[in-house]
């Protein structure tokens, strides 16, 4: 591969990887419209920053935690919002475990992959419809007829846990009481979201989820990928990794523009003289030099060897032209002399 195709591959490698370093530090900043899936902090249609609002407005206190849970010290009387977690470690879900056993409200979305004993595992299903009603009277549900969802999934398998709101296909609220704490799993968030917040009763579910106005609510924001920190552990790890493949992109084409170690190689084999051009510039030595006889013996024992043979072909043509040469530039000097 040449140079120049190297150079060529190193630039539009560049150029795409920084296009998604762009993107990804767009989605996660949370601009207008933007950001991160089901985050507080995004206002594009999938994200909850209009739920957040309307908490604000109905007199909760709203916090946008960037901490993990197993870092929070949480009160029994806050309500904790997880949605759409990517990823619960241990640590994280042990957290959430104990603050509901001690009286705390979860609110999780999706959380079958994540969720273990003590607490219930219920088996996400196929899409429901779009239209959800209410399937049993709970506290939450007050005031709620209707809910507008995204054709999102269903629970399939409720296990301990109460069918709360739903269609044919499935509940999409399950409640459950542990001991004076309360369970809420929805498995699909979309009523939540900015694009459906203001259809049917969907706000009014909205308010109902988190408990009473006296209630804290906290956001836990680090499944979107936010963080805290100092340094390069304040920078969220997508960014990081965009940055790394960024650098190595950089890397690779100062690379390609280096020359390697050595010389540079030809792009063209040294091709020796034209022979006659040789020949002429031997000439020019030997008539230069003082002692000739010296120098013109190869020719003499050439010649002597030619004759000494008696061979008929002519004598080789580098010979002739040697002595010609010779002789002519020889004769040149004696006329410059004169």
């Amino acid at each position: 591969m040449t140079r120049g195709w190297k150079v060529a591959i190193a630039v539009a490698a560049g150029v795409v990887l920084l296009n998604v370093l762009l993107v990804t530090l767009r989605n996660i900043s949370g601009g207008t419209p933007g950001g991160p899936e089901s985050s507080s902090y995004a206002t594009g249609a999938d994200g909850v920053a209009a739920y957040a609002s309307l908490l604000l407005r109905a007199g909760h206190v709203v916090v946008r935690e960037r901490r993990p849970p197993s870092k929070v010290e949480l009160d029994p009387g806050d309500t904790a919002v997880v949605l759409d977690p990517q990823f619960v470690e241990r640590a994280d879900l042990q957290s959430l475990e104990r603050f509901v056993a001690e009286g705390g409200r979860l609110v999780a979305s999706e959380s079958a992959p994540w969720l273990r004993a003590p607490l219930p595992t219920p088996e996400l299903g196929s899409d429901g419809h779009t239209n959800v009603a209410t399937l049993a009277p709970i506290p939450e549900l007050a005031g709620v007829r209707t809910v507008v969802t995204s054709d999102g999934a269903r629970w399939k398998s409720p296990g301990p846990t109460l069918p709360s709101l739903g269609d044919a296909i499935g509940p999409l609220l399950l409640a459950a009481q542990l001991g004076p704490g309360r369970l809420l799993l929805l498995s699909d968030d979309s009523p939540l979201q900015n694009r459906n917040l203001a259809k049917a009763d969907n706000a009014q579910f909205a308010l109902g989820l988190v408990g009473g106005a006296a209630r804290r609510v906290v956001f836990f924001e680090n499944f979107h990928g936010y963080g805290t920190g100092n340094g390069l552990s304040a920078i969220p790890f997508s960014w990081r990794v965009a940055l790394l493949i960024e650098a190595a992109a950089m890397l690779t084409f100062v690379l390609a523009r280096l020359r390697r170690l050595g010389p540079a190689e030809p792009e063209h084999r040294d091709l020796p003289p034209p022979r006659v051009d040789y020949v002429r510039s031997l000439a020019t030595t030997l008539a230069r030099t003082k002692d000739r006889a010296t120098a013109l013996e190869p020719l003499r024992a050439a010649v002597r060897e030619h004759t000494r043979t008696g061979r008929n072909e002519p004598l080789p043509d580098d010979a002739i032209e040697l002595g010609r040469a010779y002789v002519r530039i020889t004769d040149r000097r004696k006329q410059w002399k004169n």
